[in-house]
């Protein structure tokens, strides 16, 4: 099939741009069938800050947000797309809520004040206390972890 440079307007900032013809045969390769919604300027920005929506990450509303569009032909960067982080899964104490991956960055972790069952001192944890089991503070935490290892973990 015959491919020819198309004028697309961007969804964002309005700006006209070239969708060309070597863009259009990566995409029927790819077998993609939207076409890019925004300028490249307006993708990298939109990558740069993360994008908006939630989800798993972040979300996709169409093909065309990638590295960079060359001119089609050798050395461009097609394909080469940045790595998603997260997915909602695995434990991350985020306080951000959502879905999210990975561990650190981000607000800090909310802590909350409860006894602790073993040596009566104030304990701060990352959870709230449901009553209904012993809490014990950092220190006696770890020390209960020192006395019952008995070698390896698993």
């Amino acid at each position: 099939m015959s491919y020819a440079d198309k004028t697309l307007a961007c969804r964002d900032c309005g700006t006209e741009f070239v969708f060309t013809a070597g863009e259009q045969e990566f995409y029927a390769q790819k077998g993609f069938t939207n076409e890019p919604t925004r300028c490249p300027s307006c993708r990298q920005a939109r990558k740069a800050g993360g994008g908006s929506g939630g989800g798993a990450g972040r979300s996709r509303d169409s093909y065309g947000e990638r590295d960079s569009y060359g001119g089609g032909g050798g050395g461009s960067s097609y394909g080469e797309r940045d790595s998603y982080s997260g997915g909602g899964g695995g434990g991350s104490y985020s306080s951000r809520g959502g879905a999210g991956g990975g561990f650190g960055g981000g607000a800090p972790r909310e802590m909350h004040t409860t006894t602790c069952a073993s040596c009566g001192n104030q304990a701060q944890v990352p959870f709230v206390p449901r009553g209904d089991k012993p809490v014990l503070c950092s220190d006696c935490f770890q020390a209960q972890r020192r006395s019952s290892s008995g070698g390896s973990r698993w």
